[in-house]
């Protein structure tokens, strides 16, 4: 395994041990989703050249999109709970409650 390969799949772990353990606000868990599409984003373009590909390919922009998305609605829901909530503490968020 290289170095390179290593380095991916530590960014990886470590944002998901951080989304696993650590949360208690909303906006560190959307880094932590953020840190990990990041791992895979960069993974995913140097894929091409790891295997002496000729070709580009079009799923790191792809990916790029949907992650860009994926940070609007989420950084959109939580304006939407801290307006209602009055905080972005996970603990206040319970789904049988309206």
């Amino acid at each position: 395994m290289s170095y390179l390969h290593l380095s991916f799949y530590s960014a990886f772990t470590l944002s998901s041990l951080g989304l696993a353990f650590h949360r208690t606000h909303l906006i560190s868990a959307l880094l932590c989703l953020e840190s990990m599409m990041l791992s895979m984003y960069v993974a995913l373009a140097m894929w091409p050249i790891q295997t002496q590909s000729s070709t580009s390919t079009i799923l790191p922009i792809i990916m790029l999109t949907f992650s860009a998305c994926e940070a609007g609605t989420g950084l959109a829901l939580l304006v939407a709970s801290t307006r209602t909530h009055g905080s972005d503490h996970l603990h206040n968020f319970n789904l049988l409650k309206c």
